[in-house]
């Protein structure tokens, strides 16, 4: 038993590194390719953590949710507050800030769409994302209102790189977060608290008769989320400094769905698949036809969904091991 326990782990070790490589050899061939639209790969990079975000509490809490936009927003417009009112200009303490508010809306939104279940929570997570939206549209005097915060200067990563105009600072940062926090997830999901969110997915009755608290996990997992999806706000006020009310959009909430479904839910590498699939395929599309663009990219996802259901990373992974048990 101990045999197979240690063999297990090196192979979860091997993929887990394996992963780290593909992700850091993505972001230098993306770097070598595309150094004149680094702002384009940061904004995936930060959109990226928010579809990890939202695979926590979708895809291995089985929470049905449409409003994850709203931690992004509030994770953006904190470190945008920061730096505008409170001169709070160190890129690290912005990003840690940022992480911050979107915990904290993570906990007031959980505590609301958790009371529903079902079609009830899509409506409570629609509902909280607009009214995210409207206190930040209102808020003119701290947020900007509808022309947003601008003035966003941050400070050298310490106080060696600046952040410049081709956007090469901000890559280099958001690369570094997405690693740190994808390892940490990682870890996140194969501990016990995890595995304890996937059992919850699979049988909220079973796991509450065997006395954990189902409601307190799930709050616990939104909190976790809204901090990943916070830091991806604010890493986007980082890179643009700006934060407008389009951070905080009912549009990005559905889209981030879209791309978790693309990759494969349930999956971390399939957020970051699905989230490079739709961004690149989406700014090739319209750039190549700026008329019909969102008709192509609704062809594509719905051949997605009819031949590879459980997404692209998770219908290759499938495929893979069934030729290697055929192999064997």
């Amino acid at each position: 038993m101990a045999g197979r326990g240690e063999t297990s782990q090196t192979s979860w070790l091997r993929r887990d590194l394996a992963g780290l490589a593909a992700i850091l050899a993505s972001a230098a061939i993306g770097y070598v390719l595309f150094p004149d639209n680094l702002a384009l790969l940061t904004r995936i990079l930060s959109v990226a953590l928010l579809v990890l975000s939202l695979d926590l509490v979708t895809g291995f809490c089985g929470v049905a949710t449409l409003g994850h936009a709203a931690l992004y927003g509030a994770g953006a417009y904190a470190a945008g507050m920061a730096a505008v009112q409170w001169n709070v200009t160190d890129p690290l303490a912005m990003l840690a800030i940022s992480a911050v508010g979107g915990a904290l809306a993570g906990l007031v939104s959980g505590a609301v769409i958790l009371r529903g279940h079902g079609l009830a929570q899509l409506v409570l997570s629609i509902a909280v994302v607009h009214l995210f939206h409207e206190v930040a549209n209102k808020a003119s005097a701290y947020t900007g209102g509808s022309d947003g915060l601008s003035g966003i200067s941050p400070d050298p990563v310490f106080g060696l790189f600046e952040f410049d105009l081709w956007g090469r600072t901000a890559y280099g940062l958001g690369v570094a977060l997405l690693l740190v926090v994808f390892i940490l997830l990682r870890l996140l999901v194969r501990s016990p608290f995890g595995m304890l969110c996937r059992g919850i997915r699979q049988d909220p009755v079973r796991i509450r008769a065997m006395g954990a608290s189902v409601q307190g996990t799930l709050l616990k997992m939104y909190v976790i989320s809204g901090a990943v999806a916070g830091l991806g706000g604010g890493l986007n006020a980082l890179s643009t400094q700006v934060v407008g009310l389009d951070s905080l959009s009912f549009t990005l909430s559905a889209e981030a769905l879209v791309m978790l479904v693309l990759g494969g839910t349930g999956s971390l590498y399939g957020a970051l698949v699905g989230t490079i699939a739709f961004m690149g395929f989406e700014d090739f599309v319209s750039a190549a036809n700026p008329f019909h663009w969102l008709t192509i990219i609704g062809a594509l996802l719905i051949a997605v969904v009819l031949f590879a259901p459980r997404g692209l990373y998770g219908s290759a992974a499938a495929l893979l091991a069934r030729f290697k048990g055929r192999g064997g």
